[in-house]
């Protein structure tokens, strides 16, 4: 059985230019998903919620193809962004404020109880913290804009700001949460080689 690489199959949402924003249509998707607050460069919240989606993802993923099923490449990790102050998000001196789901692409056919099933033997074999947290959840963004980011992300400032100029400009007001898919591995590439997705959901 052929390994389904989901970065190929949706290459419009996950490989986006870097040169000019794009509006993409997204169709609904299913998340293995963690919530928590504060920067992730100091939060030990976030770095134990990477370790949970990762150890479901793979969990799931192996359960499946031992069993004869499906076999997939794990897909990015992902991340919303937010502020109850939206003045604060993107704000350095306020990024404690900052709140964020953290959240790894499953495919469709993994079911609530096949979810709930990896969650009992990731719990009985690691038992990584925070895995009480994690759920399965269907998210639809919808209509919205994206551009890749080349570098570190402590530099994604302009880059953000491109995209929400090229909002305006084409006359769509922004809406709902900032999103990013790291498609680098910050701990084996360097930083001005990381690749991110900026995604923002818009209306018209």
């Amino acid at each position: 059985m052929e390994k389904i690489d989901f970065k190929k199959k949706y290459k419009n949402l996950y490989l986006p230019s870097a040169k000019e924003p794009v509006v993409v249509d997204v169709p609904e998707m299913q998340f293995a998903m963690v919530d928590g607050e504060g920067y992730p460069g100091t939060s030990k919240e976030y770095m134990d919620s990477m370790m949970v989606l990762y150890g479901l993802a793979y969990t799931l993923k192996f359960t499946s193809k031992l069993s004869g099923g499906p076999d997939w490449t794990i897909p990015p990790l992902e991340g919303l962004w937010w502020a109850d102050d939206m003045e604060a998000f993107g704000d350095e001196s306020r990024k404690e404020e900052w709140k964020w789901t953290s959240m790894i692409m499953q495919p469709d056919f993994v079911t609530q109880d096949q979810f709930e099933a990896a969650s009992k033997q990731l719990k009985e074999k690691k038992n990584p913290e925070g895995l009480e947290k994690a759920r399965l959840e269907k998210y639809n963004e919808g209509l919205c804009v994206q551009i890749m980011h080349i570098g570190p992300y402590t530099e994604e400032a302009p880059t953000i700001q491109k995209l929400h100029q090229f909002a305006e400009d084409n006359g769509y007001s922004l809406r709902d949460k900032h999103h990013e898919i790291y498609l680098g591995d910050p701990r084996r590439t360097a930083p001005d080689k990381l690749r991110t997705v900026i995604r923002q959901p818009v209306s018209k």
